[in-house]
C-alpha cells in the first residue's frame, strides 16, 4: 500500500514555525550589524582619522533600526512567514549595506565582502528563484559602488601587512563573515532538522492512520458477515433450552445459558462496531460526566468478563461534564482485557486528574513486558502473545490517544507485572460551556479527526456495497 502523504495544511504549519524562526535569527543578526557598524564608524573616523559623513551614516542606521523594530512587531503578531517576506527583509539589508558603503568608500570599502553574508543567508533560506535574484542584486551593487562610489582616503601601503589599515579591514571583514556565517547558518540549520523531524513524524502517522483505516474497513466487513450467523446460533441456542434433553440437564442447560450471553454480548459488540463506523464523532452519544462514564465502563467491563480480583480506584474530586465516547470506551476496556489476560487474578485501576489532564492508570500482577516490546510500544504487530496478527490492540490505544492529544506510556513494577499509563487532556475530552476562540487548537482537533471521518466514510461505502 502506498504511503499516504501528510495532509498540506500540517507541512504549511511546519512551514510557517520554520518561517517565523528564521526570521526571528535575521532580527537578531540585524541587531548585531547596528551595533557593529556603530563601533566600526566611531573606530574608523576618530581612531584611524578617516573623515566619513557620519549625519548620513547614522541616518542610515537609524532606517535600519525603525525597519528592524517594524519586523519584530509584524513577526510577533504573525504566525505566517512567507519566502517573499524574508526575500524582502534580505532586500532591504543589502540595500543599507549598500547605502553604508557608498558613504563609506564604494568597493573601496573592505566590509564590500560583507554582501557574501547576504548572498549565503538567501541560499538557505529563500527558494531558488528568490535566491538567484539576490545573487543579482548583490552583483549589481557591488557594480554599481565601483562606478560611482567615492574611494576612501587610505595609502597604498598593502605591503604592509597588518599593519595597512586596509588589510586590518579586511581581516575584520574576514572574522565578522565568519563568525556570523557559522552562528547563524547553525541555527538556520538546527530549525530545519527540527522540521524535517517533525515532517517524518507526520509521515509515520499518516502511515498508522492509513493502517488503522484499513483495519477499520476490516472490521466493518466482518460485523456484518458476522451478524447472520451469530443470529442463526442465538435461535439454536433458545430452541436447545427448551429441549427435554437439556432442559431435564441442570449442568447442559447452564451452559446453553452461557452460551447465549457469549454470542449475545458478540452482537452488542458487533452493534458497537456498525454504530463506531457508521457516526461521526460525538453523534447520537450522550451527555454525562468523567466519573459517571468511567463508572459505567468500569460496571459493565467487569459484568461481562470473567473477572476475580478488580480494584477500581477513582479520585478524581471535581467531576466534569463530557460526552460519552465510544472510541475512548472501547480504548480503555482494550487495556483492561490486556490486564486481565496478563493477570486473570488480579488487575487494578486508578483514576485521577492532574493539573489539565485525566490521568487512568492500569496495573497487573503479570510477568510484565518484554524490554524489545517497551522500545516499540505502541507499534502494530509487537505482542508477547505469539499469536499472528496480534499486538494492534495496543496500537489502536495509543492512536486514539494521540487523537485527543493526549499520550500512552508503560512500564514494568519492580515487585512485578507492568502498568499502562493514559494520559489525556481535559479540554479535548469535557465540554466547555463557552466555547474559547483558538485556531491553533480547532486546527489541530480537525487533522486528528481526519483518520475517523476516513474510517467512517468507507465504512459507509461498505454498508451501502
Amino acid at each position: 500500500m502506498q504511503q499516504r502523504p501528510p495532509a498540506p495544511r500540517a507541512i504549511a504549519r511546519l512551514d510557517d514555525a520554520t518561517g517565523r524562526k528564521n526570521m526571528q535569527q535575521l532580527i537578531q543578526l540585524r541587531w548585531l550589524a547596528v551595533v557593529g557598524q556603530i563601533v566600526t564608524i566611531e573606530v574608523v573616523h576618530y581612531g584611524f582619522g578617516i573623515r566619513l559623513p557620519l549625519e548620513h551614516m547614522l541616518g542610515v542606521l537609524a532606517c535600519l533600526v525603525v525597519f528592524n523594530i517594524a519586523s519584530l512587531l509584524r513577526w510577533r503578531k504573525r504566525r505566517e512567514i512567507t519566502n517573499g517576506e524574508l526575500f524582502l527583509a534580505l532586500l532591504v539589508d543589502v540595500g543599507m549595506l549598500t547605502a553604508q558603503l557608498y558613504l563609506s568608500g564604494g568597493a573601496t570599502n573592505p566590509f564590500v565582502f560583507l554582501y557574501l553574508l547576504q548572498v549565503i543567508l538567501g541560499a538557505i533560506l529563500l527558494q531558488p528563484a528568490s535566491t538567484r535574484i539576490m545573487v543579482g542584486v548583490t552583483t549589481l551593487c557591488f557594480a554599481g559602488l565601483a562606478l560611482v562610489g567615492q574611494p576612501l582616503a587610505l595609502p597604498p601601503d598593502h605591503n604592509r601587512g597588518l599593519s595597512s589599515p586596509y588589510i586590518q579591514g579586511m581581516l575584520i571583514c574576514f572574522a565578522l563573515n565568519a563568525a556570523l556565517l557559522v552562528t547563524f547558518i547553525s541555527r538556520i540549520n538546527h530549525n530545519l532538522r527540527v522540521r524535517d523531524a517533525r515532517l517524518a513524524d507526520l509521515r509515520q502517522r499518516a502511515a498508522e492512520e492509513e493502517h488503522i483505516v484499513r483495519m477499520g474497513l476490516l472490521a466493518s466487513g466482518a460485523a456484518h458477515e458476522l451478524g447472520t450467523p451469530l443470529a442463526t446460533l442465538a435461535v439454536i441456542l433458545g430452541d436447545w433450552r427448551h429441549l427435554p434433553h437439556f432442559s431435564s440437564d441442570p449442568e447442559l442447560l447452564e451452559e446453553v445459558a452461557e452460551m447465549q450471553t457469549q454470542v449475545q454480548r458478540c452482537k452488542t459488540i458487533l452493534s458497537g462496531i456498525l454504530l463506531s463506523a457508521g457516526e461521526a464523532r460525538g453523534e447520537s452519544s450522550e451527555k454525562t460526566t468523567i466519573c459517571t462514564f468511567l463508572d459505567d465502563l468500569v460496571e459493565e467491563w467487569r459484568r461481562t468478563r470473567p473477572v476475580r480480583t478488580f480494584i477500581y480506584e477513582n479520585r478524581i474530586v471535581d467531576d466534569l461534564p463530557m460526552v460519552s465516547d465510544s472510541a475512548l470506551k472501547q480504548m480503555i476496556g482494550n487495556v483492561l482485557d490486556n490486564a486481565l489476560e496478563a493477570s486473570p487474578q488480579s488487575s487494578r485501576l486508578d483514576v485521577h486528574c492532574n493539573a489539565d489532564h485525566l490521568v487512568l492508570r492500569v496495573s497487573d500482577n503479570g510477568p510484565g513486558f518484554a524490554p524489545a516490546m517497551l522500545q516499540e510500544f505502541g507499534k502494530p504487530y509487537q505482542s508477547s502473545k505469539g499469536r499472528t496478527g496480534g499486538g494492534l490492540g495496543l496500537f489502536l490505544v495509543v492512536n486514539v490517544a494521540r487523537t485527543v492529544g493526549g499520550t500512552v506510556n508503560a512500564h514494568n513494577n519492580a515487585e512485578g507485572g507492568a502498568t499502562v499509563t493514559i494520559t489525556l487532556p481535559l479540554a479535548a475530552i469535557t465540554l466547555e460551556e463557552e466555547e474559547e476562540d483558538d485556531d491553533d487548537a480547532a486546527e489541530e482537533v480537525n487533522e486528528m479527526n481526519d483518520v475517523d471521518n476516513t474510517l467512517r466514510a468507507h465504512a459507509k461505502a461498505v454498508h451501502g456495497s
